[in-house]
């Protein structure tokens, strides 16, 4: 009988670069797409394009919003969807399908190309159609041409999360395919996305801010949905970089994991509170939920692909809205950040691990103590004063008060910045032991439905005591059809003895490994590799009975990650590291120009002066005689 693991030859795709015919044809579509925004820019800077300025007064009549906002916030929404959609469904296809045959047969990337090019779009346009008439924290570009800041931090983000794409391609040609979320052009394109929701935020208040100092205030119940959205984006934003996570195969240690919820949970949810006042934080987080939610029933049910998982964010949330119960969430916003940070980071990390155990595909178990209560806690305190900071900068004065800024002392920026650093940078690092694992495959080698029960015995015995994670995954096998990924946890029989609840896949182009992360060890043992001459690399057979030893988990899951040089990967991380500089510096830079800016509606008031800040917040003009 024909041995079933032999009857796929691997997989045909390129294990490098994309073909040239699709690089070809990018190139083409940009070049034409970039010379054809130009040609509408410089036009309607010199009155020769009138249908853009007739799109932008529809728009601002429409809105209320100046056309420099209005137009963007439709263009930018609509492209973030499309990215995130494409984004998330461009995961799922990977961890069930493996490699793409090139950057066009993925009907995914499509998507992500659309939305990043509507975000970068979005704030081309809002920089074209700034007008004569400057805000406080609009930038001069010209005698008739002020640019609103929040569409140029737009127009950063898009133009470096795009740039990502075809630089995604030079990286893979230099080391091959890295089959992670995590790879360095893909955290470009991903955290330029993500980052752009702010700026969008930026834009809006700008906006909002542009159209009181008019004479023409927008309604602030019609602009409320705007904002609860603009948060619920921003929330959606800063937890993308989780997404291994929520599919269940992480390449990396899950302190992360806690870290980056207690993160997201602090950065967004506090800045919703203070910008939307009571209700603000549930509010973002009934949006998360909606979309995400959405999102997950489309990629997963619909589409046939992995389901995706999300945290629930819900008692974050809650514990935000009671603590601005009893401090003022406009007034004292760092007090605020600081106490729901702590909150965030310990009740609220209870429930989020609480939850991981009802939804999330890996739980959290007792061997992630005491380091993920301590990065859950750190992340949580860290993150809700960065919201603080913030939702400050977002918030709009009150009818007659002007918003005063609560000074963070020099010391605890610093702090604030090391422990961000601290526990995004200290669980990269990860070791190997030399464990090995003695393999027996029921029934032997797969026959005759390809799919196996798992037995192994452990050297030494005590090798998975105190793992966080210690399961047979299988995937990328499901070329066509749905699903293409499995994760069975492995049970104990007797000392050293584990044995997979289930099946899994040992044929065609699936790929199964038993996986084993205990504190900062990540490492794999494989079952059944297919062979893959695009890489290469060989087939390794699910024999009946076997002795392996477990390796670097990277060498496993990045089959793809070979070639190149060190010396050239460095640079490219410090590249992504400047970037990432860039990102940081440009949203503070703006927020602190938002927030510094004499807010409009307080210039036009009967005393033309710009108030002195208090401790508190005082009444515009107080102290004149």
């Amino acid at each position: 009988m024909m041995f079933l693991a032999a009857q796929s030859p691997g997989t045909a795709a390129p294990a490098r670069g994309a073909p040239l015919s699709d690089l070809i044809t990018l190139t083409v579509v940009f070049a034409v797409a970039g010379l054809l925004l130009l040609a509408v820019s410089v036009g309607h800077r010199k009155k020769r394009v009138p249908w853009l300025s007739n799109i932008g007064d529809f728009a601002e009549k429409v809105s209320g919003l100046p056309a420099w906002a209005a137009v963007p916030q439709a263009v930018g929404a609509v492209s973030l969807i499309t990215a995130a959609f494409g984004f998330y469904w461009d995961v799922s296809w990977h961890i069930d399908r493996g490699r793409d045959p090139g950057a066009l047969a993925n009907p995914a990337h499509w998507f992500i190309i659309v939305g990043l090019a509507g975000i970068a779009l979005a704030g081309i346009l809002s920089v074209i159609l700034g007008d004569e008439e400057a805000t406080g924290s609009s930038i001069r570009f010209g005698r008739d041409w002020n640019v609103p800041v929040g569409g140029l931090l737009l127009s950063i983000c898009g133009l470096i999360a795009l740039a990502g794409f075809p630089l995604d391609d030079v990286w893979h040609r230099l080391f091959g395919q890295d089959v992670t979320l995590w790879g360095p052009t893909h955290i470009q394109m991903i955290g330029g996305a993500s980052l752009a929701t702010l700026a969008l935020w930026v834009l809006a208040v700008e906006g909002q801010r542009a159209a009181r100092a008019a004479g023409r205030p927008v309604d602030a119940k019609a602009m409320l949905p705007i904002h609860i959205s603009l948060a619920g984006a921003f929330l959606i934003g800063m937890s993308t970089l989780q997404a291994e996570f929520d599919f269940g195969v992480p390449q990396f240690n899950q302190l992360f994991q806690p870290a980056m919820i207690m993160l997201a949970a602090g950065i967004a949810l506090v800045a919703a509170r203070i910008r939307l006042g009571k209700g603000g934080a549930l509010g973002a987080v009934a949006f998360f939920l909606v979309f995400r939610g959405g999102l997950a029933l489309l990629i997963g049910p619909i589409l046939g692909r992995t389901l995706l998982h999300f945290p629930l964010y819900i008692a974050e949330a809650v514990l935000i809205e009671l603590v601005a119960l009893r401090i003022p969430a406009r007034r004292r916003p760092l007090n605020l950040g600081l106490v729901s940070g702590i909150g965030i980071g310990t009740v609220g990390l209870a429930a989020e691990w609480g939850w991981t155990h009802v939804f999330m595909p890996l739980p959290w178990h007792a061997s992630l103590l005491p380091l993920g209560a301590v990065w859950g806690f750190v992340g949580g305190v860290a993150g809700g004063i960065i919201g603080a900071l913030i939702g400050r900068a977002l918030s709009p004065p009150a009818e007659d008060f002007l918003v005063v800024r609560q000074r963070l002392p020099r010391p605890a920026a610093a702090a604030v910045v090391v422990a961000v650093l601290a526990v995004l940078a200290l669980p990269l690092t990860s070791t190997v032991h030399p464990y090995r694992a003695d393999l027996a495959m029921d029934p032997p080698l797969g026959i005759p439905g390809g799919r196996v029960h798992v037995t192994l015995h452990m050297h030494p015995t005590d090798a998975a005591q105190g793992a966080q994670w210690f399961n047979v995954t299988a995937w990328q096998g499901a070329r066509t059809g749905n699903g293409g990924l499995v994760i069975k946890d492995l049970h104990e029989i007797s000392p050293g003895v584990y044995q997979t609840d289930g099946t899994v896949p040992v044929f065609g182009e699936w790929k199964a490994l038993i996986r084993l992360h205990k504190g900062r060890s990540l490492m794999a043992v494989p079952i059944y590799l297919p062979a893959d001459p695009a890489i290469p690399a060989q087939q390794v057979p699910p024999w009946p009975n076997v002795t392996r030893p477990f390796v670097r988990e990277k060498s496993i899951l990045q089959r793809e990650a070979v070639g190149g040089s060190q010396w050239l990967q460095r640079p490219a991380y410090a590249v992504l590291g400047a970037l990432a500089l860039v990102w940081v510096g440009s949203l503070g830079w703006g927020l602190r120009r938002l927030e510094r800016a004499v807010p409009p509606d307080v210039r036009r008031g009967g005393r033309d002066v710009t108030p002195t800040p208090q401790p508190e917040r005082q009444p515009v003009g107080a102290g004149r005689p």
